[in-house]
């Protein structure tokens, strides 16, 4: 079964737009489990833009699914997360300036780098997830760092989606199956959407968990959070 885990960032980004506590973070992570979400995922950043540290600490309380924490593992990152004790961290190589994630890690180039903090977080017990991008070589190196999955970076995908789906997702099924060859868990996550999410996990052979925030909140500005989040599960049955 494909798990779908909802990234909250947007719920947290008009919360502060406004201040108060409208919507409710924690709040909203309750009611996404209550209608049926496998899991909820949140990426904190330095300058707290959106999720703050102080959510995380909230939401791992709550949380009775599955608790996914992104970012760039900087010290503050770390401590956090051992501090939290997230079921899963996955560890995504963007800059402090950063919109949203753009890239996935030079697995080859920062391998050292990566061992010792999967090391970290392992040692606590806490599952390990590596941000790559649709690429075999950064599959075999990932595989060396000690990483329990991967998670595949997939806005090249959805860029080429409705232009041509089939050769979008050739890069996506390659680096898919290096992946199984290793036993590495698969992950996918960026710009996924209604639109697009049935054939993606059609198409990567045991892929684990879509993570999704973006587009699901938007849809759900029409639709409503429930009926999206049905829709999705429906989608990636």
């Amino acid at each position: 079964m494909i798990r779908l885990s909802v990234n909250i960032n947007k719920i947290a980004t008009l919360r502060n737009a406004r201040g108060g506590n409208m919507p409710d973070v924690v709040q909203t992570a309750i009611d996404i489990e209550g209608f049926g979400a496998q899991g909820i995922t949140v990426h904190p950043r330095p300058d707290e833009r959106h999720i703050t540290y102080n959510d995380v600490r909230a939401l791992t309380k709550i949380v009775k699914t599955e608790f996914n924490v992104e970012g760039n593992p900087n010290s503050k990152f770390i401590d956090l997360v051992l501090e939290t004790k997230p079921h899963q961290v996955t560890l995504v190589p963007d800059a402090v300036d950063a919109i949203t994630s753009n890239a996935g890690w030079d697995t080859k180039k920062h391998k050292e780098y990566l061992i010792d903090i999967i090391n970290t977080f392992k040692s606590y017990n806490i599952r390990t997830s590596i941000f790559v991008n649709p690429d075999v070589e950064m599959v075999k190196y990932a595989k060396d760092t000690g990483t329990d999955r991967i998670e595949l970076y997939t806005e090249s995908f959805a860029s080429l989606y409705k232009s041509n789906k089939h050769n979008a997702i050739k890069d996506y099924i390659l680096a898919a199956k290096e992946a199984n060859k290793l036993n590495l868990g698969i992950n996918a996550g960026h710009d996924l959407s209604l639109e697009n999410i049935s054939f993606f996990a059609q198409q990567i052979p045991n892929l684990k968990e879509v993570s999704i925030g973006h587009a699901l909140i938007c849809e759900a500005l029409y639709y409503g959070l429930e009926n999206v989040i049905q829709s999705y599960l429906k989608k990636i049955s």
